[in-house]
């Protein structure tokens, strides 16, 4: 259980860097997600070349895979798009919604009673969150683009959940991402179209930061993250995400000077998260050594 929570932490702190490297970038949210999915399949698919660990699973697994690896994607792009139309922060508030909608999605699809305490933390996290930054209406665009996100990241570590149990973690990252970005590939042409970008081929600063994202706040990161889902539920590794904007706001305090937004209520919302996870974590414990 230790390792499971330290994996989890590990991989949420490493996540915190996506969204300072999102304003990094100069690509549009599209191409910068192909750019990051790509480079990762590629490294992924080099590791598994020499160390022969890569199992294929049966084609209808492979295929749900597909799937959530589509959500992957697509939660990215409106991920970075909401950074691209606001900023690191505002993106990295509504993503703590997350908490929030998993504490409806996980019942709906493992079939169970919803836990209203479950509810309680997700809204407590949400209220949080509200109180570190007032909204400012010119961010409506990232707002709703933020919010979305989170609602699709809630997903994919609910279905991650029951495929761990048809494949291992590292096979199911490599194509998962695989079928995310056949998905991105799929859609770019149209999107491209439609959100017609500077430049298509990302700059030599652009590839550098590309890599650190793609090698560390993706593979690494994801792995670590499935991997705690063995002893962890979904709604404790979604509710401990609620970290990720912690770090990531910090980071572009000290990046991007954004502390001039800061007030006390950056403190009241900090505990108030804070608050949701120890204590999700302590009921976790005590669930844990009853079974």
């Amino acid at each position: 259980m230790k390792k499971a929570f330290l994996q989890l932490h590990t991989a949420i702190f490493l996540a915190g860097f996506t969204g300072v490297l999102g304003r990094l970038i100069t690509l549009n949210e599209g191409l910068l997600v192909w750019w990051r999915i790509f480079l990762t399949v590629v490294t992924l698919a080099i590791v598994f070349l020499f160390s022969r660990q890569l199992r294929m699973p049966a084609a209808p697994t492979l295929a749900r895979i597909g799937a959530v690896g589509a959500l992957v994607a697509l939660h990215w792009v409106f991920f970075y798009g909401s950074i691209k139309y606001s900023n690191v922060s505002i993106s990295l508030v509504c993503f703590s919604a997350i908490g929030f909608f998993t504490a409806f999605f996980e019942p709906l699809i493992f079939r169970r009673r919803i836990d209203w305490l479950e509810v309680a933390f997700g809204l407590l996290a949400i209220l949080g969150v509200y109180l570190i930054f007032h909204f400012d209406p010119q961010y409506k665009t990232g707002i709703i683009l933020g919010l979305t996100s989170a609602m699709l990241a809630a997903l994919f570590p609910i279905f991650n959940k029951k495929l761990l149990e048809e494949t291992d973690p590292q096979s199911l990252t490599f194509f998962e991402l695989s079928g995310g970005l056949l998905a991105l590939s799929l859609l770019l042409p149209f999107y491209v179209k439609a959100f017609p970008p500077d430049h298509l081929i990302p700059t030599r600063a652009d590839f550098l930061w590309l890599l650190v994202l793609s090698w560390f706040c993706t593979v690494l990161a994801f792995n670590l993250s499935i991997s705690s889902l063995k002893r962890i539920s979904p709604f404790t590794v979604n509710l401990s995400y609620n970290l990720e904007p912690i770090y990531g706001i910090f980071l572009a305090f000290v990046i991007y000077h954004e502390n001039q937004y800061l007030s006390i209520g950056f403190y009241y919302g900090f505990a108030l998260i804070m608050l949701t996870v120890v204590l999700q974590t302590i009921r976790l414990y005590k669930t844990h050594r009853r079974k």
